[in-house]
């Protein structure tokens, strides 16, 4: 975490686009299933593990990552980061009311940092470019889209040039923890490595999405197994 904080902090003095995601075994086997998504994620500036099961698969893959970066806390870092550096700050993504509601939060915990804009993730295509043309008028540092993976990611690789802005990153759910819409895994589940299953216990609907789990499961242990052999 503390890693990828410092490199994000070199990032926006740079002035040049990143692209942040924050990677989860569901997004890898989409990655895998469609070539487009997995241009979009090697093109990437930065890729972390938010999912335990990387760093599960890191390590079975005989590349192992130090520990688990979780997209909810590394946008609190940055928050915090912010603080004292006086970045702006533009939230895009999920509804009017919980935008409104994180953007009133995060105000109030990080005072320093400024939200110099937002607006929500109801907008089509053709409202693209002005859009765009907004938070380019707003000339955040920081820019997080909650407009779920399969378009978040993505609509940022799409204009990251474009927007400029130094840090881009797509939060999912993490908007409507703060704006308290819902509520994040207990510490216990936490502990455990078991956030997807609460996740799955509080949203049901999810159920579909799960099922890239235990392909990722056999996906990995399979590639574990030739790299014994190979070995």
């Amino acid at each position: 975490m503390q890693d990828t904080v410092r490199y994000l902090i070199e990032a926006v003095r740079s002035r040049k686009p990143h692209q942040v995601i924050t990677a989860n075994p569901i997004m890898l086997m989409a990655a895998m299933e469609d070539p487009a998504y997995k241009k979009i994620m090697q093109e990437a500036e930065l890729v972390v593990p938010d999912g335990t099961g990387l760093v599960w698969a890191a390590q079975k893959g005989g590349e192992p990552v130090t520990e688990r970066v979780a997209g909810f806390d590394l946008l609190h870092e940055l928050m915090r980061e912010g603080q004292s550096r006086h970045w702006k700050v533009y939230l895009l993504g999920s509804t009017p009311e919980v935008i409104q509601e994180a953007a009133r939060r995060l105000t109030l915990q990080y005072p320093g940092t400024e939200i110099v804009g937002y607006r929500d993730g109801y907008f089509k295509p053709d409202q693209d470019l002005e859009v765009v043309a907004a938070i380019k008028a707003a000339s955040p540092d920081l820019l997080f889209v909650a407009r779920g993976a399969d378009t978040q990611e993505p609509w940022i690789g799409k204009y990251k040039q474009t927007l400029g802005v130094p840090v881009m990153m797509g939060v999912g759910g993490s908007l409507d923890i703060i704006s308290g819409k819902t509520k994040r895994a207990p510490v216990a589940f936490q502990k455990m490595r078991l956030e997807w299953l609460y996740r799955l216990l509080s949203e049901p609907t999810r159920f579909r999405r799960m099922l890239a789990l235990p392909k990722f499961v056999v996906r990995v242990l399979r590639a574990g197994e030739n790299l014994t052999k190979m070995g």
